[in-house]
């Protein structure tokens, strides 16, 4: 006999009658009507030629073929439930697992010490790896399973095959050294334009607010461009350069060097950050568990910024 004849859920329909020894109680262990489970058990004795049960008072017994049958049968349909389609168990207190985040060094900032004090308390043996790549690379690295999420402002991501979880919104600010007699509380378009900005591009990423610049036909005097928003720890203070960050930044760069926040000239446009994840991980345990950490901690109310 040829596999590709048997349909396996015969042989669920063939456990359930050795194990019941009639149709009608089979065909309710199994969910089926009785007709439907005749039918299977019609099929079941055409592919083994053989009668299989038949009737002996209030009962169907097996036949000697079915008694042989019967033990590796069972044995199929339980590996199959158990290790098939069981849903694959995941305990974050004993997992040794390593998970990859895709995000820039914002993002390491921003979301990961709550996520490690998390890690610390239910999933102590658990590792996390942070990747910053270029937006362009963020879908391959998912789709390949080299990362399992990405969290930040990734808007090549928003197509279909990928799933995204909003986290919160937040817009920029203007910061320069506090020092920076150049500069007031607040300046005009003209001045923000003329001014001395420091630009950094991660990965050599353009920023929604050059965009908003570009469309607007407004050209900044760009003295200098960095990939690492954390350098802004050791040029802001001293210079007259200004810096047009995330809020974010602005709170961390503000907790460690002197700042003074500069009211822009327009309107910044939002930055909506959300977490992503490819559609293969939809049901990996694992993945569920570490999305629902990430959302948990650094899930913002509408208004709300960084801690600390």
């Amino acid at each position: 006999m040829d596999i590709r004849e048997l349909d396996l859920n015969l042989l669920v329909i063939f456990d359930a009658m050795a194990r019941h020894r009639s149709v009608n109680r089979a065909a309710e262990a199994v969910g089926l009507s009785q007709p439907a489970t005749s039918g299977a058990l019609a099929r079941l004795r055409t592919i083994f030629g053989d009668a299989l049960f038949v009737r002996a008072g209030s009962q169907m017994e097996p036949t000697p073929r079915a008694l042989e049958l019967a033990p590796a049968v069972h044995r199929v349909v339980e590996t199959i439930t158990a290790d098939i389609l069981q849903q694959s168990a995941f305990d974050p207190a004993t997992t040794q697992r390593t998970f990859t985040i895709l995000t820039p060094d914002i993002g390491e900032v921003a979301f990961l010490p709550g996520v490690l004090k998390r890690l610390r308390d239910e999933a102590p043996q658990a590792r996390l790896q942070a990747l910053s790549k270029p937006r362009t690379a963020a879908a391959q690295s998912l789709e390949s399973g080299e990362a399992d999420l990405a969290v930040g402002f990734f808007p090549d991501l928003q197509k279909a095959g990928y799933f995204q979880q909003a986290l919160f919104k937040t817009s920029y600010s203007c910061i320069t050294c506090a020092r920076n007699a150049a500069t007031g509380p607040r300046l005009t378009q003209r001045q923000y334009l003329a001014a001395r900005h420091v630009v950094v591009r991660p990965d050599g990423r353009e920023h929604l607010l050059e965009r908003f610049l570009e469309d607007k036909g407004w050209q900044r005097h760009v003295t200098l461009e960095l990939s690492h928003f954390m350098s802004l720890l050791a040029l802001l203070p001293g210079s007259d350069l200004v810096a047009t960050v995330p809020d974010d930044i602005a709170t961390v760069v503000g907790r460690h060097v002197p700042l003074k926040r500069i009211e822009l000239p327009f309107k910044a446009p939002q930055i909506h950050v959300q977490q992503y994840w490819h559609r293969r991980m939809q049901n990996d345990a694992a993945n569920k568990w570490l999305r629902g950490v990430f959302y948990e901690v650094n899930r913002r109310e509408a208004g709300a910024g960084m801690g600390g």
